[in-house]
């Protein structure tokens, strides 16, 4: 689920704040502080993904990009979410010998850039859908020859 999408100066002021959860106002200012706190503390050179689990819950991840004086941020936790689901206890080497189901759970969510579903469930029925048509097409193309048929 997508737990929130703030813009803040690099003074850490917020210029727009939209939290999905409800928060009470001095909780959002208290989130805003500490995930400047963050930001302002990570050096340039590194990775613009967070875990923020302990700001909002098991899997949260902190997405930013900045833009001159602009910090961007993203907060959500529907992809671990949706592949634990999809993994029954999701592990670095699902990624590894799955990955073509990864992509095809990332697409779900996420197309050219554009939000799709962010519910979990509804990720995870489109995904066992195309685990089964997979699993029909491989039945097919697995069909033996028919041995002596001359195709005329």
């Amino acid at each position: 689920m997508m737990k929130g999408v703030i813009l803040m100066n690099d003074k850490g002021k917020p210029r727009l704040v939209k939290f999905y959860d409800y928060h009470p106002a001095e909780k959002q200012r208290e989130l805003i502080r500490r995930l400047y706190g963050v930001l302002s503390s990570r050096a340039e050179n590194v990775i613009n993904f967070v875990k923020v689990d302990s700001l909002f819950g098991s899997d949260a991840r902190l997405v930013y990009k900045t833009y001159a004086t602009l910090h961007i941020l993203f907060i959500f936790d529907f992809f671990v979410e949706t592949m634990d689901k999809c993994f029954s206890n999701v592990r670095e080497l699902d990624k590894v010998f799955n990955f073509n189901k990864v992509h095809a759970i990332l697409d779900e969510i996420i197309l050219g850039g554009q939000v799709l579903e962010t519910s979990s469930s509804e990720v995870v029925k489109a995904v066992e859908e195309i685990s089964k048509m997979e699993g029909a097409a491989n039945s097919i193309m697995a069909v033996p020859s028919i041995t002596g048929w001359q195709g005329r």
